[in-house]
């Protein structure tokens, strides 16, 4: 494992903590993390994801899904009991698991679904309007004397 000192963008930046916490957790987080359940991400649009977890022998009512400090939290728990089945090879892992997703800001989850083995997230980023790029206009001095005229200076938003 690589250890990287961070005090130089700790110097060098003022407000950036959050990305630096996530990177020191980030490189000092375990290699050998668990793998299960098996997981995608795809973006499906500009701003929008989904998160696709195979949880085969799981039903709705043994999964849970919940975004708690900025972060996504994907469990589950098999319910109790065996219903007295007995097996001769048992290969489909029915293990409790929880998986964490961290979550970048203005990014908000919209919906989950079940369907054939698969609990499918679905997140949007939803950038507000006072941090959207905007133009703005540059005023002329039109006049003689060089003074800019009053209420010449405006601010439009870009798409």
């Amino acid at each position: 494992m690589r250890n990287f000192d961070l005090a130089p963008l700790y110097r060098a930046t003022v407000g950036f903590d959050q990305l630096a916490d996530m990177m020191d957790r980030i490189l000092s987080a375990d290699v050998n993390q668990p793998t299960y359940p098996p997981y995608n991400i795809e973006k499906t649009a500009d701003d929008a994801y989904r998160i696709s977890v195979a949880v085969a022998g799981f039903s709705a009512d043994e999964l849970s899904v919940e975004v708690r400090d900025g972060a996504l939290i994907v469990s589950a728990r098999k319910a109790e009991g065996e219903d007295g089945r007995s097996f001769l090879h048992r290969g489909i892992a029915t293990r409790a698991f929880e998986r964490k997703f961290q979550l970048a800001d203005h990014v908000r989850v919209t919906g989950a679904s079940h369907a054939d083995g698969m609990l499918h997230i679905d997140l949007e980023r939803e950038v507000p309007e006072a941090l959207k790029p905007r133009r703005i206009e540059i005023a002329r001095s039109d006049t003689v004397d060089g003074t800019v005229e009053k209420d010449v200076v405006d601010a439009k938003a870009v798409n």
